[in-house]
């Protein structure tokens, strides 16, 4: 194909094995120094120096300085999509880079995919707010109705603010662990923002994993249950 997007030049920037842990790491949403994505990605720092500066030239991450130290992170939401979108590919097609273990069980049942929440319990908060008609597909764009404004309200979530926003407010993801839905756009982050502010959940230290308080798991099951009728 002569005309057209250029796929395969991103497909091999990801495609390194070295660049692919590199983006994984950056998938947790939080910046890393090049020290300690040469860590993640089993590399010397000047390899990884390399890597990074290639991953900045085709758009992928982006970099920001404070004080002596520079940070690099994801480009943007759309990268983080197509990462989670590749890894449920792998998944689906049996590609995993290591045994099963306590690990993945915990990034299974909850993670940060970039800046909102993924794993079973991100599905579940997507499949309640369809069930109880708080969203709604239109064509393919995905929409709160007026009922759902109201209820992400309730939980201190500014949907004017979100609104205003050039990004999108509800977004579909693919969850790489169950290759079902989940909630990504502006509204996924300000919710994942809101249970980390109530103190619900929090982010395992140097992981992807996300921990739920034994009484932030009950709050959040009430708010968003399995089975709708059982919500009153």
């Amino acid at each position: 194909m002569k005309h057209g997007p250029d796929i395969a030049r991103i497909a091999a920037l990801i495609g390194d094995p070295a660049r692919a842990n590199i983006l994984s790491a950056l998938m947790s949403g939080k910046a890393l120094t090049a020290s300690e994505l040469a860590g993640e990605a089993g590399v010397s720092a000047s390899t990884a120096s390399s890597h990074l500066g290639r991953l900045l030239e085709g758009g992928l991450v982006k970099e920001a300085r404070q004080g002596r130290h520079k940070y690099f992170a994801l480009a943007g939401e759309d990268v983080a999509q197509v990462l989670e979108v590749l890894m449920g590919f792998a998944a689906g097609q049996g590609h995993l880079r290591t045994r099963t273990g306590p690990k993945d069980a915990q990034l299974r049942e909850a993670r940060v995919c970039y800046n909102h929440l993924a794993g079973s319990r991100g599905i579940q908060l997507y499949d309640s707010l369809f069930a109880r008609d708080f969203m709604e597909l239109r064509g393919d764009d995905l929409f709160l109705t007026e009922a759902g404004q109201g209820f992400v309200r309730t939980l201190g979530v500014d949907f004017d603010q979100l609104v205003k926003s050039r990004a999108p407010v509800c977004r579909t993801c693919l969850d790489w662990s169950a290759r079902r839905p989940h909630l990504a756009g502006s509204l996924g982050r300000a919710l994942f923002k809101r249970f980390e502010m109530m103190g619900w959940a929090y982010r395992v230290r140097d992981t992807r994993a996300v921990q739920f308080s034994s009484d932030g798991l009950r709050q959040f099951n009430m708010a968003f249950p399995v089975n709708p009728g059982s919500h009153g």
